[in-house]
């Protein structure tokens, strides 16, 4: 496979390769992501491979807002006071809706949901109209790409595409919080800390 490496004002290049059933590594203001959308189950499958990743893992979708999560999940009360740190580093678990395929979840009933805060990955989301897979991009065990040079050098040959947005601000994941039971839950600590999301009113983490 031949991966093109694009800038981030050929991001239509990249869209159209979504569109297509195609796999983008993209800039995110944590870490680089590869997207896919992530309602075709083949183009999913394209990045557990590219990733050497178990296909027993979920992996999290990108999507434009709170209200555009209401077309992929059940938005609760608290999912709405949480999108204030949107655009943003923080993942949220939802019930899905029957649109999200298993292949996103692992097949259980949560999907991680966040709004990228990166002008070429919120660029791409708009041009596509689609919600886009947000996987970190690395292979499966190792660190996840910060530049465009790094994703290039690892998935050259394994993905379509490289949108080079430079550096990425953060370099840490994003945090994630699962908020399909009782209680919110920190799955994964991240770059907006358990403190910060305690101020919402009524926030109790685990």
């Amino acid at each position: 496979m031949n991966t093109l490496l694009l800038t981030p004002e050929q991001i239509g290049r990249a869209a159209g390769i979504i569109l297509s059933g195609g796999v983008a590594a993209v800039p995110t203001e944590t870490v680089y992501g590869l997207a896919a959308n992530a309602l075709d189950e083949r183009a999913i499958h394209k990045i557990f491979a590219a990733k050497g990743r178990p296909e027993n893992k979920p992996v999290s979708i990108f999507v434009s807002s709170i209200d555009d999560a209401e077309r992929f999940c059940h938005v609760t009360d608290a999912a709405r006071a949480l999108s204030r740190f949107w655009p943003g580093p923080l993942t949220l678990i939802l019930r899905r809706r029957e649109c999200v395929p298993d292949a996103v979840t692992a097949g259980g009933e949560g999907v991680g949901i966040r709004v990228p805060d990166d002008p070429a990955a919120l660029e791409l989301l708009r041009l596509t109209g689609l919600p886009l897979t947000g996987t970190s991009a690395n292979l499966s065990g190792e660190a996840p790409a910060v530049s465009g040079a790094q994703a290039f050098e690892i998935f050259s040959g394994r993905i379509d595409c490289v949108v080079d947005g430079g550096v990425c601000r953060g370099g840490v994941p994003s945090t994630v919080l699962d908020l399909t039971g009782e209680r919110a839950r920190i799955v994964r600590s991240g770059a907006i800390l358990k403190k910060e999301l305690e101020k919402i009113p009524g926030m109790v983490i685990e």
